[in-house]
């Protein structure tokens, strides 16, 4: 019986959604820039260390992709599966969507966004060729039609994936938005900013909004000038202070790890101090654990947004030092990383550069 309903579903899906590459030709541009996002990465076939969590969760064992709500939204034969509790994987030949991951016409077709205590609910435009954008005079074109959303207008379009999700235990795994501290923000004016280049060949504009959707994965440096870094000289001290600029804090992902480190240069001489960790973590008396077995946040000492952070180093500084300060992140934590069976993998291990900053003391 289940097969048989599966067998239905691509009749009776509420939403189909134009391919990435049917994008391609009149938006070469942002298409090109899709293409390096984690936007364009997030399902298992391209994203390791979403594949390698997915292979151990529960879920897994049960054949069903739950992730694919927020990881594959255009694979309406898989979502439709979930909808209906049936077991169901993501295919990388699906013809739905499946490989189209965070896909371009879902996003631009996001119409209203249900909040829920557990996750928000993105409701889906049913006019499959009536997009969303935020263009104040679109041309009319003959492959879709151009509307108006309130979603695409303050910006916060994003919050319907990226807002908050609590497992079984009531824990929030990953949080934004969860008091509505973003609603007043504008989430596309950091990630997306305006670059040289026209969205499309149709209409040629001077700019466009960044579809790279600059973040830890793809463009960091972009969001470097939201995070500033300063340094007081005290008589047997020096402070660093970190100043998140963002309305959220700058350790949302429990698996990732934001590190600042300081070296103090004199005479040729390098002084390395220990490393300081900003994290989030989560788990269950007081371990870590899985995401889905999380019980308690165990530890919290990420940057709250609009916080300014100060470290004390005990060292007298002398005229001539040199204060080199690094501040980035590791897409996994070390235990993490093990657990994952990912910690020989380098290039998801290596450390990644948010902000640098050099002080010469005079």
């Amino acid at each position: 019986m289940k097969r048989y309903i599966l067998l239905l579903l691509p009749l009776v899906l509420m939403a189909k959604f134009a391919t990435n590459q049917s994008c391609k030709s009149c938006h070469p541009d942002i298409f090109n820039e899709y293409q390096k996002a984690m936007h364009s990465h997030a399902t298992i076939f391209k994203d390791p260390i979403h594949k390698a969590a997915w292979e151990i969760s529960p879920a897994y064992k049960k054949r069903q992709y739950t992730c694919g709500r927020c990881h594959t939204p255009a694979d309406t034969t898989l979502i439709g599966a979930l909808d209906h509790n049936l077991t169901m994987v993501p295919d990388i030949n699906s013809t739905s969507g499946g490989n189209d991951a965070v896909s371009c016409a879902y996003c631009h077709r996001i119409q209203v966004i249900k909040h829920g205590e557990k996750e928000n609910q993105n409701i889906i435009n049913q006019k499959e060729k009536s997009f969303f954008g935020n263009l104040k005079d679109p041309m009319e074109n003959q492959f879709h039609k151009n509307a108006k959303n309130r979603n695409f207008k303050n910006g916060n379009v994003c919050i319907g994936c990226h807002s908050h999700y609590r497992n079984d235990y009531g824990v929030n795994v990953c949080s934004t938005n969860s008091n509505h501290e973003l609603d007043s923000a504008n989430c596309v004016s950091c990630h997306m900013p305006k670059v040289d280049g026209s969205p499309s060949v149709l209409k040629k504009r001077k700019t466009h909004a960044y579809h790279g959707f600059a973040g830890i994965h793809n463009d960091i440096g972009m969001l470097s000038k939201y995070v500033s870094i300063e340094m007081l000289r005290g008589i047997d001290r020096f402070f660093i202070a970190i100043n998140n600029k963002s309305p959220h804090a700058l350790t949302l992902h429990p698996m990732r790890v934001m590190q600042m480190k300081v070296f103090v240069v004199r005479d040729h001489n390098v002084t390395k101090f220990p490393p300081k960790n900003f994290v989030r973590i989560i788990g269950s008396d007081g371990n870590l654990t899985s995401p889905w077995n999380a019980k308690e946040i165990i530890k919290n000492t990420s940057i709250k947004g609009n916080e300014k952070r100060v470290s004390t180093y005990m060292y007298a500084l002398q005229t001539g030092d040199i204060i080199n300060v690094e501040v980035g992140y590791y897409l996994l934590s070390k235990s993490i990383a093990k657990s994952l069976n990912l910690q020989d993998d380098k290039e998801l291990n290596k450390f990644i550069l948010l902000k640098q900053q050099v002080f010469d003391i005079k």
